[in-house]
């Protein structure tokens, strides 16, 4: 079983409020046994749109990130990420095909 990723790509309108949000939000990462490895606030577009900044989250499984987004600890500050920035969210599994 690989990886499991939560990718954000935002569209901040509110950066004091997103901040306030980020400051909550870490701690429940890091008490479900996940890592922010990400933090770009201006990627290099090189095809299609891109809503804006976009930041991506490591555990140890799919599984372990799902219970992290609907974990108690997290729900309750989805409001305040949704309140300060427009964005798209999914969660994806690390690569495990031939020659991985």
């Amino acid at each position: 079983m690989g990886k499991g990723y939560v990718i954000f790509v935002e569209k901040v309108n509110d950066a004091a409020g997103l901040n306030a949000y980020v400051q909550k939000a870490v701690p429940t990462v890091m008490q479900s046994g996940g890592k922010p490895i990400v933090f770009e606030p201006n990627p290099e577009i090189i095809e299609g749109q891109w809503a804006g900044q976009t930041v991506i989250l490591e555990f140890e499984s799919v599984a372990a990130a799902r219970a992290w987004y609907n974990s108690d600890s997290y729900k309750p500050l989805i409001g305040e990420r949704r309140a300060a920035a427009d964005s798209n969210v999914v969660i994806v599994g690390e690569f495990e095909g031939p020659g991985a």
